[in-house]
């Protein structure tokens, strides 16, 4: 899905949570971005639970979906 956000890290995806959304992950591709960083995915937008800010970059959306799936165990517990 593309994510408008000033002209680059358009390519987005919705991260659901027993059919709700939980998280929006944004993949840095921005020249403005630290190489390092470019090509990782960042949390975007984070929903109940997943609003956090200290989120770490993910390397695959596979990665952050496991992020929110232990974000929403352990403060389930």
């Amino acid at each position: 899905m593309r994510v408008l956000i000033d002209g680059h890290d358009s390519e987005g995806r919705l991260i659901l949570a027993d059919s709700q959304l939980a998280a929006v992950i944004v993949r840095l591709d921005g020249k403005t971005h630290d190489p390092e960083h470019q090509g990782r995915w960042h949390l975007e937008a984070g929903f109940g639970k997943c609003n956090t800010r200290e989120a770490r970059l993910f390397e695959t959306p596979d990665e952050a979906g496991a992020w929110v799936q232990a974000i929403l165990t352990r403060q389930a517990a």
